[in-house]
């Protein structure tokens, strides 16, 4: 048992038919404590005492969709203590099975739980909705994080929930594995450590209980919280406030100053006057692309995107220069110079208290942690104003945003293109845009942007670039031009930004150039839900196209075992299914949902098979095969059997596919 003195426990629950464990590792120990409940063995009188034990003393317990899940058990137990007390193992476990079930009908159905955080005795911290892994475009389970961040062991369950429990072995089976999950839910919450020290000092500050609040959520309630007090309407009667419209008359909400010259743009701007939308249509019932001196861009109703029809290389040069421009909070500062609110909303309080959020964000320090709260707040209001649960709701005022963001950033794209000989256009994307110019036309470019900004009343942040190597406006590469520091500075840089280009040009002096890289071209500090997979693939093409390293060399130093690792996971009427060969014998094995593995010289080909419709398709097409590494196996990386030519096929062909044209600029 746990000594009593306060502690706080990282926790997970396993519910089969017949048995329930209960695993808790304590935040500042590596010791856990188990507690079974089983004819085998029956913990209940440990289990509600520790429970108790942690009310007496506010422990809090953090989970991965604890508040979803295991909080409710363990709610339930609480407050059904002395009848469990007087039950037999198997009898409870089958008690918890049946509330197991409940909860997770509930949630596919859709259902409000029956406890809510504020109902519970322990409070919690559930680090599956801190880092919004509820949501469908990040939706993310425990097993695919496990991979994400390089977890040793990403078994799943090895028994069925609906087995029965009949030996101390399948116990153990079931402790190892929730021990597993417990330390893997550990790991998360010391990944997360900033942000629940945030939503500590937010909850502290605004009493509103914060701790398990998603981003958006926590921008929704700050919302809230300060403009019921600009307002003085009470929190509950602003929650409840809506504008639903029946249509959105486009012509009617489109700034009076945009307009344009050419006869591509001009016919642009008729497409988007000619739109009726319903509030149904507001995320995709819009779609129209432009081609525009060799670049095709796509707009929409959520912004714009576009990029040079081929992948390539874009360098500076002496008579040549990239520049790179991004409107600054864009989205946000459209909505303030506009004056914009939700209708239901008193437009001079709303319109007040967000232009404070922008005007004090600039004031304060990046290293502020108001700063990063004022950030969520600007950035998330306009998104929550297409949301039907948000009491921002107001689809007319998020379409007023997206579409004449989108018709503005093109406005700059034609002004610069048209008013500066020999320009290039290489990317436009939302908030932003990147030009190739004769450097003889920099104080133009310059004196363009000026006149937009005084026609918009919108700020523009400039750059420029060394090198671009586009793939695609999702896809890129982006090598700043080179600045000049100290020593310090550049000892900060290179222990903070290791895969920066540094080099020392004057005693005292070094320069650096910062690198950006997007899409599959990301490798470093990838966030936990995103697909890592052959990081070594990306790795290899950066110190490329950036250090000048030649790839078959550098593949060959990666020591890594993970960088080489893909991982896939499959839903709903999909299972995996490895083929194999074992002693002269062709042998097939159904695998987990969630799959971590290398491509080898030697092994098994994995395939996705569909049991409704018996579609097959290969998780490496043609000749490869894969090497399931679900576990973790410690060995010099020659012993891994790894097929360099399968990932050196990948760098190359990209490669290729990017390098930069001969005498590129007698293109233009």
């Amino acid at each position: 048992m746990a000594q009593a003195s306060r502690q706080h426990y990282v926790m997970d629950y396993e519910t089969l038919q017949n048995c329930f464990v209960a695993i808790f590792q304590g935040v500042k120990s590596d010791d856990y404590e188990v507690f079974v409940v089983h004819d085998l063995q029956n913990d209940i009188d440990s289990l509600i005492s520790f429970l108790e034990m942690n009310i007496l003393l506010d422990e809090w317990h953090i989970s991965f969709n604890g508040l979803g899940f295991d909080s409710q058990i363990t709610e339930y137990i609480i407050r059904t203590a002395d009848q469990l007390r007087e039950m037999g193992g198997c009898e409870i476990a089958e008690w918890i099975y049946g509330k197991a079930q409940n909860i997770i009908q509930s949630q596919d159905e859709g259902r409000f739980l029956e406890f809510s955080p504020n109902d519970l005795q322990i409070n919690q911290i559930d680090v599956f909705k801190l880092n919004h892994w509820d949501n469908p475009a990040k939706r993310s389970s425990l097993k695919w994080i496990q991979y994400t961040m390089d977890w040793k062991n990403i078994v799943d369950m090895p028994i069925h929930h609906a087995t029965e429990i009949t030996t101390f072995e399948q116990i153990e089976q079931i402790i190892y594995y929730c021990k597993n999950d417990v330390s893997s839910t550990k790991r998360i919450m010391e990944l997360s450590k900033k942000q629940i020290e945030l939503r500590k000092n937010l909850t502290d500050e605004y009493n509103i209980n914060l701790f398990s609040a998603s981003e958006p959520r926590i921008s929704k309630e700050l919302f809230l919280h300060f403009l019921s007090q600009k307002t003085g309407i009470k929190k509950f009667d602003l929650k409840n406030l809506r504008t639903k419209r029946d249509r959105i008359i486009v012509k009617d909400i489109i700034l009076d100053y945009v307009e344009f010259k050419t006869a591509t743009f001009q016919r642009l701007l008729g497409k988007f006057k000619e739109i009726e939308l319903s509030p149904e249509d507001t995320k995709a019932g819009f779609k129209y692309s432009i081609q525009y001196r060799g670049v095709k861009t796509d707009f929409g109703l959520g912004g714009l995107h576009g990029a040079w029809s081929k992948s390539r290389v874009f360098e500076s040069t002496e008579d040549m220069i990239i520049m790179t421009s991004d409107v600054t909070s864009f989205y946000p500062n459209l909505a303030i110079r506009n004056k914009w609110s939700p209708a239901h909303l008193p437009k001079e309080e709303f319109c007040e208290q967000y232009e404070w959020f922008f005007e004090e964000r600039k004031k304060i320090s990046k290293k502020d942690i108001r700063n990063y709260v004022y950030k969520i707040i600007l950035n998330s209001t306009y998104g929550l104003s297409n949301d039907e649960n948000s009491f921002l709701y107001d689809p007319e005022f998020t379409m007023r945003i997206t579409i004449n963001g989108q018709l503005s950033l093109a406005m700059l794209y034609e002004m610069l293109i048209e008013g500066i000989p020999g320009a290039v256009p290489i990317m436009q994307n939302t908030d932003g845009l990147e030009t190739l110019i004769p450097r003889e036309y920099e104080e133009k470019y310059y004196q363009i942007c000026k006149e937009w900004e005084e026609l918009t009343k919108l700020q523009l942040e400039h750059d420029k670039y060394q090198k671009m190597i586009v793939g695609d406006v999702n896809n890129y590469i982006a090598i700043n031009v080179a600045k000049k520091v100290d020593y310090d500075t550049i000892l900060g840089i290179r222990a903070e930004f290791p895969h920066y280009p540094t080099r020392r040009v004057a005693p005292g002096v070094y320069e650096y150039n910062s690198v950006k890289c997007k899409g599959r071209f990301e490798f470093n500090d990838l966030a936990l839900h995103k697909n890592k997979s052959f990081l070594v693939i990306p790795k290899t093409i950066f110190y490329y196209f950036v250090h000048g390293r030649d790839p078959k060399e550098f593949l060959a130093e990666q020591t890594n075992i993970f960088d080489f690792c893909g991982g896939k996971k499959i839903r709903g009427d999909w299972e995996f299914i490895e083929d194999f060969v074992e002693n002269g014998e062709h042998k097939t094995n159904k695998l987990q949902h969630t799959i971590r593995y290398y491509v080898s010289n030697k092994g098994s080909k994995i395939t996705k098979h569909n049991y409704l419709d018996e579609r097959v398709t290969q998780l490496e097409a043609g000749k490869w095969l894969q090497t399931l590494f679900i576990d973790y196996i410690e060995k010099d990386i020659n012993l891994y059997d790894l097929n360099y030519d399968y990932y050196l096929e990948k760098i190359m062909k990209e490669i290729h596919n990017l390098e930069p044209i001969k005498s590129q600029l007698s293109l233009f």
